[in-house]
């Protein structure tokens, strides 16, 4: 007589392969919502590190200062809080309003001279009648990989007379340009910019125009549109994101200018050490010795980077709401 036995679900049974036991579904849920913050935990902590942390250390710095006693600070030294005097020092100081000012000049005139160029490139390289457009991108982009203080040491030779071959030509037609005088030397620096960021910009547009679909342009050749007309109602609305974006960044690379004029300044005595917002916050750092001024400086300046760019963008999608 035989007795059969029954095994339970899941268990061990003859030509049946053993399976592990499904973890529960929050475990399940929890594990796959946390792999996202892995691939993204590295960059939040280095953007908090190198980035968020230092802001917060300056806003810090600009709102204390540090009073030492004794001749040189052996009979102690106490941290006070001063609010906005800080700010208000800063602000009273002529040379940096002055470099505020130079500089909203400098972005008034060189950021729509560079942005409609690379515009003008980027179209005419993506062009039908384009030739070599690979070629001439590489040519317009590789500038953009010049370090920004080799291209002021050339480009300072360049504005040097006796060295430069463009003053030399310049002087064959009876011209004499001085172009690191105290009214051409701030517009020497916006051709440098130029030089350098053009290309850059220009691919920006180029990989927007790439996302126009091809049946667009094949409608405006079967209704008769022109070069001019495919461009101004086609290719210019569909690439407005990026003419916004590359706008944005030229706003926020005209305040952070720096290592171009600071590298001119030996060719020429017309560039001081406040001539842009970031080198008097360098000078009153350094030079003055004064951290706190500096960091209320910096502060001014980032709080005009982010006024400066979300009232243009105000001002962009104000524009769309009304259409």
């Amino acid at each position: 007589m035989t007795t059969a036995t029954r095994t339970a679900p899941g268990a061990d049974s003859p030509g049946r392969p053993r399976t592990a036991a499904a973890a529960p579904p929050r475990r399940r849920f929890r594990t796959r919502a946390l792999i996202p913050w892995g691939f993204v935990g590295p960059f939040l902590a280095l953007f908090t590190l190198c980035f968020f942390l230092p802001i917060l250390y300056a806003l810090y710095q600009s709102f204390i200062q540090i009073r030492r006693y004794g001749l040189f600070g052996e009979e102690g030294r106490e941290t006070v809080f001063t609010g906005f005097d800080n700010y208000a020092r800063a602000l009273g100081q002529e040379a940096f309003v002055d470099s505020v000012g130079r500089v909203l000049l400098f972005g008034v005139v060189q950021v729509p001279v560079m942005l409609g160029l690379a515009l003008v490139l980027a179209l005419l390289l993506e062009s039908a009648s384009a030739t070599w457009p690979g070629f001439f991108r590489a040519l317009y982009f590789m500038p953009y990989g010049v370090p920004g203080v080799v291209a002021s040491l050339l480009w300072g030779f360049l504005y040097v007379p006796g060295l430069s071959p463009i003053l030399d030509v310049a002087g064959l037609v009876g011209l004499e340009p001085d172009l690191l005088g105290p009214n051409s030397v701030l517009w020497s620096i916006a051709n440098i910019i130029t030089w350098l960021f053009i290309g850059y910009n220009m691919l920006i547009l180029i990989a927007q125009l790439k996302t126009i679909p091809s049946e667009l342009y094949e409608s405006a050749r079967i209704d008769g549109a022109g070069p001019l007309q495919t461009a101004w109602h086609i290719q210019l609305p569909l690439i407005r994101p990026a003419l916004v974006l590359t706008t944005v960044f030229s706003i926020i690379g005209t305040l952070q200018l720096f290592a171009e004029p600071q590298i001119l300044a030996a060719f020429t005595v017309n560039i001081d050490s406040a001539y842009t917002p970031n080198m008097a916050a360098y000078r009153s750092a350094f030079t003055d010795n004064d951290y706190n001024v500096a960091a209320a400086q910096s502060v001014l300046v980032a709080l005009t980077a982010f006024v400066l760019s979300f009232g243009f963008l105000w001002l962009v999608n104000r524009k769309d709401r009304q259409r």
